[in-house]
């Protein structure tokens, strides 16, 4: 089964919010306008962002663009902005580079997430696919406060085959990060992916340590990290955007990686993400499978969320 199909499948929760409006729409020359939206901030788009796609849709139907066409183009441009795109090229970064391969910035990626996000099995993910384009990935299991947090990591990385810089629990987590990262740069490793703590993003000690492993980081290895990236479980809708909100504020981040979107009818979370962040998407997850993690393609996202068939998907 191709990733497009996946994806497809994988958002059918969230699409079948949406079916019935957009087939009514479809079918009328003159559509329900109100139900789209309605339906829209049915899937967790949010009232505003929802507003301002019915908007675009309408004034591209004016332009005598089918119904199909405009409202698809209507969610592309939220998912990918004209301001985001010009912010994303100023720093090297390019949306269609993007759809093939993710190219961190830098030599060290900080994984933060509050508990039960999938995030250290995100990170075995991670590690699995930049194993597949050839770099040399280490680990480092910094989720030390949580019970066995590192030992999963460190089982991970016996499975694919990348070394895990481990402390015992209870250990100083920005130690790990630090040691972790020293040892990189000494082997001349292309890539470390740290695991961070992940209890409630309310709670201000986290928030804090985060701070701190993020110093350490740099200090060990000169203007790492390259990369913040935020795992967040599609399920939670837009009680994760306001986490995302909190992570951003702390450590600054530079991408998010959105996992269960299948498991949810709340996919539409990745608009407010984009928009109010201002943050790139860089991976989707729609399963429990190692390829079911791939490189966030916009286009491709509202083609499977309304759809339409993708000819050229791989």
């Amino acid at each position: 089964m191709s990733w497009f199909d996946r994806l497809r499948r994988g958002l059918g929760k969230t699409r079948d919010v949406l079916s019935g409006d957009v087939q009514d729409a479809m079918a009328s020359r003159t559509p329900d306008w109100d139900e789209l939206e309605f339906a829209l901030i049915a899937a967790d788009v949010g009232a505003s962002i929802a507003a301002d796609v019915i908007t675009d849709a309408k004034a591209a139907r004016e332009r005598g663009v089918s119904i199909m066409e405009a409202l698809e183009q209507a969610l592309l441009d939220q998912l990918e902005p004209d301001a985001m795109r010009q912010k994303l090229r100023r720093v090297g970064f390019d949306l269609d580079v993007q759809r093939h391969f993710v190219e961190p910035a830098g030599k060290v990626i900080m994984v933060v997430g509050v508990n039960g996000v999938g995030k250290t099995t995100t990170i075995a993910k991670l590690g699995a696919y930049y194993q597949r384009h050839d770099k040399r990935v280490m680990f480092a299991a910094g989720d030390t406060f949580r019970a066995a947090g590192s030992a999963q990591l460190e089982v991970w990385g016996e499975r694919l085959g990348i070394p895990t810089h481990a402390g015992a629990d209870g250990t100083d987590p920005a130690a790990v990060a630090f040691d972790a990262s020293a040892a990189r740069v000494a082997r001349g490793l292309d890539l470390l992916i740290v695991d961070t703590a992940g209890r409630l993003h309310t709670q201000h000690n986290l928030m804090e340590e985060l701070k701190k492993v993020k110093r350490v980081i740099g200090k060990a290895d000169e203007g790492e990290p390259g990369e913040v990236w935020l795992v967040l479980d599609a399920v939670t809708g837009q009680n994760g955007l306001q986490q995302a909100r909190k992570f951003h504020d702390a450590v600054g981040l530079t991408g998010v990686i959105v996992t269960k979107l299948d498991g949810t009818a709340k996919g539409g979370i990745l608009l407010p993400i984009v928009r109010e962040l201002g943050v790139p998407i860089k991976f989707i997850g729609v399963g429990e499978q190692q390829d079911d993690l791939q490189p966030y393609d916009a286009a491709a996202f509202v083609r499977a969320l309304l759809d339409v068939s993708q000819p050229d998907a791989a």
